[in-house]
């Protein structure tokens, strides 16, 4: 997977943010039909924003997601969306997390691919599953 440049008429950019993210209190509630239907939503929303996923990997209390962006999407309104969507509407779909006021912690990890390659990074990200 080569790097991903991004065209607009005035810009060419290559930017590619890292996040990380967790549950409240680090529940382990990303798992089986969860997880399965977490990933749907992120695939959707991603592709409505023009957000291309390099890599994903969820994990049962956090994900890593690896995404290229425009430089008008900042990151704390990408882990807003994301967050915010996702959170709305896994409440609303499984009956165990409804009881829940929000999903996810207001932090985040983010970072840029910087002095690391984005290979690096996407490799990184798939071998979370792998170590545990």
């Amino acid at each position: 997977m080569g790097q991903a440049y991004r065209r607009t008429k005035k810009t060419v950019s290559l930017i590619n943010y890292h996040f990380v993210f967790c549950p409240r209190y680090r529940r382990k509630v990303l798992v089986n039909q969860v997880e399965e239907r977490f990933k749907q939503l992120v695939k959707d929303i991603c592709q409505e924003n023009g957000w291309d996923i390099l890599a994903m990997e969820v994990m049962p209390d956090y994900c890593h997601l690896f995404l290229n962006c425009l430089p008008s999407d900042s990151p704390t309104d990408i882990m807003a969306k994301l967050k915010g969507v996702t959170s709305r509407k896994l409440r609303q779909e499984f009956n165990h997390l409804s009881h829940l006021p929000s999903l996810w912690t207001r932090s985040f990890f983010v970072s840029t691919a910087g002095n690391v390659s984005s290979e690096t990074i996407r490799r990184y990200v798939e071998e979370q599953k792998k170590r545990g």
